[in-house]
């Protein structure tokens, strides 16, 4: 053994039996630790053991760190679509407005025109078709449907 790895210096004799006990009790522990480390390399199951509970700590740090990006994202994704919505319902409603203008507008004309140009007698029911078009589309449409049914299956 005077071919040592470590720092120390190459051993020599004893000077003595109490030095000489202290190189015996420095050699049984190196031999202790070296015993050990040969054990430890031995022992595959442990180390399976230990590396498999090292990956499963591993995977759960890695669930949790996917758990707050998809959270984060989520809560991303989610301002954005309010975002989104709120532009939307804002164009939606100055849409609204403009178009509700021009209906004005055409209105007015229409009244104007009517005032004018259709004869006294039919000029209020004229009149009263522009300022509430709904009921009359209904008619219309109502008088359509028979219009089309009658000439599509004529009476024999």
């Amino acid at each position: 053994m005077t071919d040592r790895t470590g720092g120390e210096p190459p051993m020599t004799g004893a000077k003595g039996p109490d030095e000489l006990r202290r190189q015996i009790e420095r050699t049984r522990s190196e031999l202790g630790d070296t015993v050990e480390e040969l054990a430890g390399k031995m022992d595959v199951k442990g180390r399976a053991r230990a590396r498999a509970a090292d990956l499963r700590d591993k995977a759960g740090a890695m669930t949790v760190q996917l758990r707050s990006s998809a959270a984060q994202a989520g809560h991303t994704v989610h301002d954005k679509a309010t975002q989104a919505g709120h532009k939307v319902q804002g164009r939606t409603h100055r849409a609204g407005e403009i178009t509700q203008g021009k209906a004005a507008q055409t209105s007015t004309a229409l009244e104007r025109r009517a005032r004018h140009s259709v004869p006294q007698p039919v000029r209020p029911l004229v009149m009263a078709a522009i300022r509430h078009p709904r009921p009359v589309l209904v008619v219309g449409a109502a008088l359509a449907a028979v219009v089309v049914v009658s000439w599509r299956y004529p009476k024999k």
